[in-house]
Protein backbone atom coordinates (compact mmCIF):
# COMPACT_ATOMS: atom_id res chain seq x y z
CA UNK A 1 0.00 0.00 0.00
CA UNK A 2 1.31 3.42 -0.91
CA UNK A 3 0.80 6.52 1.25
CA UNK A 4 0.77 10.14 0.21
CA UNK A 5 3.48 12.45 1.58
CA UNK A 6 1.01 14.27 3.84
CA UNK A 7 -0.14 10.95 5.28
CA UNK A 8 3.45 9.94 6.02
CA UNK A 9 4.11 13.29 7.71
CA UNK A 10 0.99 12.87 9.77
CA UNK A 11 2.03 9.41 10.97
CA UNK A 12 5.58 10.65 11.67
CA UNK A 13 4.18 13.57 13.68
CA UNK A 14 2.02 11.21 15.70
CA UNK A 15 4.97 8.93 16.49
CA UNK A 16 7.19 11.89 17.34
CA UNK A 17 4.53 13.29 19.62
CA UNK A 18 4.18 9.97 21.41
CA UNK A 19 7.95 9.74 21.83
CA UNK A 20 8.22 13.29 23.20
CA UNK A 21 5.33 12.63 25.52
CA UNK A 22 7.02 9.48 26.79
CA UNK A 23 10.30 11.33 27.33
CA UNK A 24 8.54 14.16 29.16
CA UNK A 25 6.81 11.68 31.42
CA UNK A 26 10.22 10.20 32.29
CA UNK A 27 11.90 13.56 32.97
CA UNK A 28 12.82 14.29 36.57
CA UNK A 29 11.10 17.31 38.08
CA UNK A 30 13.05 19.11 40.77
CA UNK A 31 10.96 21.32 43.05
CA UNK A 32 12.99 24.32 44.22
CA UNK A 33 11.60 26.70 46.84
CA UNK A 34 13.18 30.17 46.86
CA UNK A 35 12.61 33.66 48.15
CA UNK A 36 11.18 36.28 45.82
CA UNK A 37 14.58 37.76 44.97
CA UNK A 38 16.01 34.57 43.47
CA UNK A 39 16.89 35.21 39.83
CA UNK A 40 19.16 33.69 37.21
CA UNK A 41 19.12 34.20 33.41
CA UNK A 42 16.67 31.87 31.68
CA UNK A 43 19.33 30.60 29.21
CA UNK A 44 21.55 29.58 32.12
CA UNK A 45 18.75 27.60 33.77
CA UNK A 46 17.71 26.14 30.41
CA UNK A 47 21.26 24.91 29.83
CA UNK A 48 21.18 23.06 33.14
CA UNK A 49 17.90 21.38 32.16
CA UNK A 50 19.31 20.44 28.75
CA UNK A 51 22.53 19.03 30.15
CA UNK A 52 20.92 17.03 32.94
CA UNK A 53 17.40 16.20 31.79
CA UNK A 54 16.12 17.68 35.05
CA UNK A 55 13.12 19.99 34.81
CA UNK A 56 13.27 22.82 37.33
CA UNK A 57 10.04 23.78 39.08
CA UNK A 58 10.98 26.98 40.89
CA UNK A 59 8.45 28.37 43.39
CA UNK A 60 8.96 31.77 44.99
CA UNK A 61 7.53 32.30 48.46
CA UNK A 62 7.94 35.99 49.29
CA UNK A 63 10.73 37.12 51.57
CA UNK A 64 13.21 34.61 52.96
CA UNK A 65 11.45 34.66 56.32
CA UNK A 66 8.13 33.88 54.67
CA UNK A 67 9.81 31.16 52.62
CA UNK A 68 11.12 29.40 55.70
CA UNK A 69 7.76 29.74 57.45
CA UNK A 70 6.12 28.04 54.46
CA UNK A 71 8.67 25.24 54.64
CA UNK A 72 7.93 24.76 58.34
CA UNK A 73 4.14 24.81 57.88
CA UNK A 74 4.31 22.18 55.10
CA UNK A 75 6.94 19.88 56.60
CA UNK A 76 4.40 17.04 56.95
CA UNK A 77 3.93 17.15 53.17
CA UNK A 78 6.98 19.01 51.73
CA UNK A 79 6.30 21.40 48.86
CA UNK A 80 9.89 21.27 47.60
CA UNK A 81 12.91 19.01 47.24
CA UNK A 82 15.42 21.76 47.95
CA UNK A 83 15.41 25.33 49.21
CA UNK A 84 17.50 28.35 48.26
CA UNK A 85 17.88 31.45 50.43
CA UNK A 86 18.18 30.26 54.02
CA UNK A 87 20.91 32.48 55.39
CA UNK A 88 23.00 32.85 58.54
CA UNK A 89 20.09 34.71 60.13
CA UNK A 90 17.52 31.97 59.49
CA UNK A 91 19.77 28.91 59.68
CA UNK A 92 19.23 28.32 63.40
CA UNK A 93 15.46 28.50 62.99
CA UNK A 94 15.57 26.07 60.07
CA UNK A 95 17.69 23.58 62.00
CA UNK A 96 15.50 23.84 65.09
CA UNK A 97 12.41 23.17 62.95
CA UNK A 98 14.11 20.08 61.46
CA UNK A 99 13.19 20.95 57.87
CA UNK A 100 16.59 20.20 56.33
CA UNK A 101 18.41 16.97 55.56
CA UNK A 102 22.20 16.76 56.00
CA UNK A 103 24.38 17.22 52.94
CA UNK A 104 25.97 13.81 53.15
CA UNK A 105 28.83 13.39 50.72
CA UNK A 106 28.83 17.05 49.65
CA UNK A 107 32.24 18.69 49.69
CA UNK A 108 31.78 22.26 50.89
CA UNK A 109 34.63 24.47 49.62
CA UNK A 110 36.75 25.88 52.42
CA UNK A 111 35.84 29.48 53.14
CA UNK A 112 35.59 29.95 56.88
CA UNK A 113 34.52 33.57 56.51
CA UNK A 114 31.30 32.43 54.84
CA UNK A 115 30.57 29.44 57.02
CA UNK A 116 27.04 28.10 57.34
CA UNK A 117 25.76 25.06 59.26
CA UNK A 118 26.60 21.72 57.65
CA UNK A 119 23.09 21.38 56.19
CA UNK A 120 23.57 24.46 54.00
CA UNK A 121 25.94 25.09 51.09
CA UNK A 122 26.93 28.80 50.78
CA UNK A 123 26.03 30.29 47.40
CA UNK A 124 26.36 34.06 47.78
CA UNK A 125 26.74 36.83 50.33
CA UNK A 126 25.98 40.50 50.73
CA UNK A 127 25.77 43.30 53.28
CA UNK A 128 22.52 44.56 54.76
CA UNK A 129 22.91 48.24 55.52
CA UNK A 130 21.16 51.61 55.29
CA UNK A 131 20.62 53.20 51.88
CA UNK A 132 19.83 56.85 51.34
CA UNK A 133 18.34 58.99 48.56
CA UNK A 134 21.06 61.44 47.52
CA UNK A 135 18.69 63.91 45.84
CA UNK A 136 16.38 64.06 48.87
CA UNK A 137 19.17 64.85 51.33
CA UNK A 138 20.69 67.40 48.96
CA UNK A 139 17.34 69.16 48.51
CA UNK A 140 16.77 69.37 52.27
CA UNK A 141 20.30 70.40 53.13
CA UNK A 142 20.29 67.73 55.84
CA UNK A 143 23.56 66.06 56.80
CA UNK A 144 23.68 62.29 56.62
CA UNK A 145 23.49 60.53 59.99
CA UNK A 146 26.86 59.35 61.26
CA UNK A 147 25.64 57.04 64.01
CA UNK A 148 22.54 55.09 64.90
CA UNK A 149 22.05 57.54 67.76
CA UNK A 150 21.72 60.36 65.22
CA UNK A 151 18.70 58.60 63.71
CA UNK A 152 16.82 58.93 67.00
CA UNK A 153 17.21 62.73 66.95
CA UNK A 154 14.29 65.02 65.98
CA UNK A 155 16.07 66.08 62.76
CA UNK A 156 15.65 62.53 61.40
CA UNK A 157 12.11 61.94 62.62
CA UNK A 158 10.08 59.71 60.29
CA UNK A 159 12.87 59.29 57.73
CA UNK A 160 13.69 55.58 58.09
CA UNK A 161 11.72 52.56 56.88
CA UNK A 162 12.77 49.09 58.08
CA UNK A 163 11.53 45.58 57.39
CA UNK A 164 9.82 43.56 60.11
CA UNK A 165 12.39 41.01 61.38
CA UNK A 166 9.60 38.49 61.94
CA UNK A 167 8.90 38.29 58.20
CA UNK A 168 12.01 39.70 56.54
CA UNK A 169 15.54 38.39 56.31
CA UNK A 170 17.16 41.83 55.83
CA UNK A 171 14.94 43.17 58.62
CA UNK A 172 16.18 40.47 60.96
CA UNK A 173 19.76 41.02 59.82
CA UNK A 174 19.51 44.72 60.65
CA UNK A 175 18.09 43.92 64.10
CA UNK A 176 21.01 41.55 64.72
CA UNK A 177 23.52 44.19 63.63
CA UNK A 178 22.17 46.62 66.23
CA UNK A 179 22.34 43.96 68.96
CA UNK A 180 25.83 42.90 67.89
CA UNK A 181 27.08 46.47 68.09
CA UNK A 182 25.30 47.75 71.19
CA UNK A 183 24.33 44.71 73.19
CA UNK A 184 20.76 43.57 73.76
CA UNK A 185 19.50 46.13 76.26
CA UNK A 186 21.06 49.19 74.63
CA UNK A 187 19.87 48.03 71.23
CA UNK A 188 16.26 47.71 72.32
CA UNK A 189 16.45 51.06 74.05
CA UNK A 190 17.50 52.49 70.68
CA UNK A 191 14.62 50.72 68.93
CA UNK A 192 12.17 52.19 71.47
CA UNK A 193 13.51 55.67 70.77
CA UNK A 194 13.23 55.03 67.03
CA UNK A 195 9.58 54.06 67.45
CA UNK A 196 8.99 57.35 69.26
CA UNK A 197 10.84 59.10 66.43
CA UNK A 198 8.44 57.95 63.72
CA UNK A 199 10.06 54.73 62.51
CA UNK A 200 8.13 53.05 59.67
CA UNK A 201 7.90 49.25 59.57
CA UNK A 202 6.80 47.19 56.56
CA UNK A 203 6.58 43.48 55.87
CA UNK A 204 9.48 42.94 53.47
CA UNK A 205 12.29 44.42 51.41
CA UNK A 206 10.34 44.92 48.18
CA UNK A 207 7.72 47.06 49.91
CA UNK A 208 10.34 49.03 51.81
CA UNK A 209 12.54 49.71 48.78
CA UNK A 210 10.09 49.99 45.89
CA UNK A 211 7.10 51.54 47.67
CA UNK A 212 8.28 53.55 50.70
CA UNK A 213 11.77 54.72 49.65
CA UNK A 214 11.71 58.30 48.27
CA UNK A 215 13.91 57.34 45.33
CA UNK A 216 11.03 55.18 44.13
CA UNK A 217 8.23 57.62 44.94
CA UNK A 218 7.75 56.96 48.66
CA UNK A 219 8.22 59.22 51.67
CA UNK A 220 11.20 57.67 53.47
CA UNK A 221 14.67 58.78 52.27
CA UNK A 222 16.40 56.10 54.39
CA UNK A 223 15.77 52.37 53.94
CA UNK A 224 17.29 49.10 55.11
CA UNK A 225 18.67 47.53 51.93
CA UNK A 226 22.03 46.25 50.65
CA UNK A 227 25.48 47.72 50.08
CA UNK A 228 25.13 46.60 46.44
CA UNK A 229 21.83 48.43 45.86
CA UNK A 230 23.45 51.65 44.58
CA UNK A 231 25.39 49.62 42.00
CA UNK A 232 22.12 48.06 40.85
CA UNK A 233 20.53 51.50 40.54
CA UNK A 234 23.35 52.61 38.27
CA UNK A 235 23.20 49.41 36.23
CA UNK A 236 19.45 49.63 35.58
CA UNK A 237 19.22 53.38 35.07
CA UNK A 238 17.47 54.32 31.82
CA UNK A 239 19.66 57.42 31.51
CA UNK A 240 23.44 57.50 31.63
CA UNK A 241 24.61 58.53 35.11
CA UNK A 242 28.06 59.39 36.38
CA UNK A 243 27.27 57.93 39.80
CA UNK A 244 24.44 56.07 41.52
CA UNK A 245 21.44 58.16 42.67
CA UNK A 246 21.52 56.36 46.02
CA UNK A 247 24.25 55.56 48.48
CA UNK A 248 24.88 53.15 51.34
CA UNK A 249 25.68 54.16 54.91
CA UNK A 250 28.11 51.83 56.62
CA UNK A 251 27.72 53.34 60.07
CA UNK A 252 28.56 51.25 63.17
CA UNK A 253 25.74 48.93 64.16
CA UNK A 254 23.96 49.22 60.83
CA UNK A 255 25.85 46.62 58.77
CA UNK A 256 25.30 42.85 58.77
CA UNK A 257 26.99 40.36 56.46
CA UNK A 258 24.37 37.98 55.10
CA UNK A 259 25.41 34.59 53.70
CA UNK A 260 22.80 32.71 51.66
CA UNK A 261 22.81 28.97 51.25
CA UNK A 262 20.97 26.11 49.61
CA UNK A 263 19.81 22.93 51.33
CA UNK A 264 17.92 19.67 50.95
CA UNK A 265 14.34 19.73 52.19
CA UNK A 266 13.63 16.96 54.68
CA UNK A 267 11.19 14.56 53.07
CA UNK A 268 11.98 15.77 49.56
CA UNK A 269 12.07 13.09 46.88
CA UNK A 270 14.77 14.17 44.42
CA UNK A 271 17.92 14.47 46.53
CA UNK A 272 20.26 13.28 43.78
CA UNK A 273 18.91 15.88 41.34
CA UNK A 274 18.99 18.52 44.05
CA UNK A 275 22.67 17.84 44.67
CA UNK A 276 23.37 18.30 40.95
CA UNK A 277 21.58 21.65 41.00
CA UNK A 278 23.54 22.68 44.09
CA UNK A 279 26.81 21.96 42.27
CA UNK A 280 25.48 23.99 39.36
CA UNK A 281 24.76 26.96 41.66
CA UNK A 282 28.42 26.90 42.68
CA UNK A 283 29.62 26.75 39.06
CA UNK A 284 31.52 29.71 37.61
CA UNK A 285 28.70 30.51 35.16
CA UNK A 286 26.13 30.87 37.93
CA UNK A 287 28.50 32.60 40.34
CA UNK A 288 29.08 35.20 37.63
CA UNK A 289 25.42 35.54 36.66
CA UNK A 290 24.00 35.97 40.15
CA UNK A 291 26.04 39.13 40.65
CA UNK A 292 23.83 41.21 38.35
CA UNK A 293 20.67 39.17 38.87
CA UNK A 294 20.48 39.04 42.66
CA UNK A 295 23.14 41.69 43.35
CA UNK A 296 25.05 39.53 45.77
CA UNK A 297 28.74 38.67 45.88
CA UNK A 298 29.81 35.16 44.77
CA UNK A 299 30.57 32.69 47.53
CA UNK A 300 33.36 31.20 45.42
CA UNK A 301 36.34 33.47 46.05
CA UNK A 302 37.95 32.34 42.79
CA UNK A 303 35.15 33.91 40.71
CA UNK A 304 35.90 37.48 39.67
CA UNK A 305 33.53 40.38 40.21
CA UNK A 306 31.60 41.59 37.18
CA UNK A 307 32.19 45.21 36.17
CA UNK A 308 28.79 46.42 37.38
CA UNK A 309 29.42 45.18 40.91
CA UNK A 310 32.94 46.50 41.26
CA UNK A 311 31.63 49.90 42.37
CA UNK A 312 29.84 48.23 45.29
CA UNK A 313 32.43 48.65 48.02
CA UNK A 314 32.30 45.95 50.65
CA UNK A 315 31.97 47.44 54.16
CA UNK A 316 35.19 47.15 56.11
CA UNK A 317 33.36 46.22 59.32
CA UNK A 318 30.04 44.65 60.22
CA UNK A 319 28.33 43.61 63.43
CA UNK A 320 26.54 40.49 64.60
CA UNK A 321 25.99 38.45 67.74
CA UNK A 322 27.70 35.07 67.73
CA UNK A 323 26.14 32.21 65.80
CA UNK A 324 25.38 30.48 69.10
CA UNK A 325 23.68 33.59 70.48
CA UNK A 326 21.54 33.84 67.36
CA UNK A 327 20.60 30.17 67.74
CA UNK A 328 19.80 30.57 71.44
CA UNK A 329 18.15 33.98 71.49
CA UNK A 330 17.20 34.88 67.91
CA UNK A 331 13.50 34.04 68.28
CA UNK A 332 13.28 35.80 71.64
CA UNK A 333 14.89 38.91 70.17
CA UNK A 334 12.30 39.04 67.41
CA UNK A 335 9.51 38.72 69.98
CA UNK A 336 11.05 41.46 72.10
CA UNK A 337 11.41 43.67 69.03
CA UNK A 338 7.72 43.15 68.27
CA UNK A 339 6.79 44.19 71.80
CA UNK A 340 9.04 47.24 71.73
CA UNK A 341 8.36 48.51 68.22
CA UNK A 342 4.87 47.37 67.22
CA UNK A 343 2.84 47.01 70.42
Amino acid sequence: MRYGFSTILGKFGLVLGLLLGALASQAIELRVLTHASFALPKPVLAQFEKDTGILLRISKAGDAGEMLNKLILTRANPVADMVFGIDNVLAAKALAANVLDPLDGVSVPANGALALPASLLPIDYGYVTLNYDKAWFASKGLALPRTLQDLALPAYRGLLVVENPATSSPGNAFLLATIGAMGEDRAFDWWARMRANGLMVVKGWSEAYYTEFTHNGGRQPLVVSYASSPAAELFYSKVKLAEPPTGSLTIPGAVFRQVEGVGLVKGGKEHASALRFMAFLRSAAVQQALQTEMWMFPADAKVSRVAALRIAVEPATFDSPSAQAIADKGSAWVLRWTQVVLK
